[in-house]
């Protein structure tokens, strides 16, 4: 028996014809999404677009401003920098005069660090060149100066007392420079030296022999200045040494050569005595 033939065209079933309005739906969302995120872009450059533009135009001249400066600044530093090398070219010449007057123009118009460089070279080109006064008035301009730092004003300090030592009199030597003769102190060498020559001049032997030894005792110093002030501790009665062994052996390492049979016993030993 034959089969009766079936229809030609297939209908959707009801879960492709879903499937097609999800899509749609889907697609319509999307469209309706993009229109409100337009319209709410619009309304916030309408409201706020002025400000925007006002405050990004300020972010770019500030940042344009820094740039410009920070490129100024570094010029103005090379050029400082470019100046005072020239100076000190002028110094390795020994020409201290033209090397003074060419850092004149940073004492009008350098940093507090040109200035005070420029001041410190232009101190020890008048030195130099003899001229004391002008080096002490220098060294001063630096002490007093509030926006140089401590340690380069208590430098200047030392120097200052050191050019006048032979004018002033050994009590404002004291008073002027014993808060930096202070064990510890970046300055205590220097310091404590001449404080100690201070007070040996104002007949005060026993703080000039304590301070001579404890200078001779500061390894931190350099060994010329701990010798010399080994040597004033023991001429004025104060045992300035530790270590007898150690500077033994130091004095020997120092010591020439001398071949036996030659020259006198002082000078072939250290301490040794001549027979009687």
């Amino acid at each position: 028996m034959a089969r009766k033939p079936t229809g030609g065209t297939k209908s959707l079933s009801p879960r492709s014809k879903a499937a097609d309005r999800s899509r749609e739906d889907e697609i319509l969302m999307r469209e309706i999404d993009d229109a409100v995120r337009q319209d709410d872009a619009t309304r916030f450059l309408q409201k706020y677009g002025v400000t925007l533009g006002v405050v990004i135009a300020f972010a770019l001249a500030a940042m344009l401003a820094y740039w410009w400066y920070d490129s100024s600044v570094e010029a103005e530093y090379e050029s400082q920098s470019e100046t005072l090398i020239q100076a000190l070219d002028n110094v390795g010449g020994r020409d201290f005069e033209r090397a003074s007057e060419t850092v004149d123009p940073l004492l009008a118009d350098g940093t507090s660090g040109a200035r005070t460089s420029a001041r410190f070279l232009q101190a020890a080109a008048a030195i130099e060149q003899g001229e004391t006064a002008r080096a002490s008035e220098l060294f001063a301009t630096i002490v007093n100066d509030p926006d140089t730092p401590e340690p380069l004003r208590d430098l200047a300090l030392v120097r200052q007392v050191s050019v006048q030592f032979d004018t002033l009199e050994p009590g404002e030597v004291i008073s002027r420079l014993e808060g930096l003769a202070i064990p510890g102190n970046d300055f205590f060498g220097s310091a404590g030296e001449l404080v100690a020559i201070a007070h040996l001049e104002a007949g005060n032997r026993r703080e000039a022999g304590t301070l001579f030894a404890a200078i001779a005792k500061d390894e931190e110093l350099p060994e010329t200045l701990r010798s010399r002030a080994r040597q004033m501790a023991g001429l004025l009665g104060v045992d300035a040494i530790e270590d007898v062994e150690q500077l033994l052996e130091q004095q020997q390492v120092a010591a020439p050569t001398v071949p036996q049979g030659s020259g006198s016993g002082a000078a072939a030993g250290q301490g040794a005595q001549p027979p009687q």
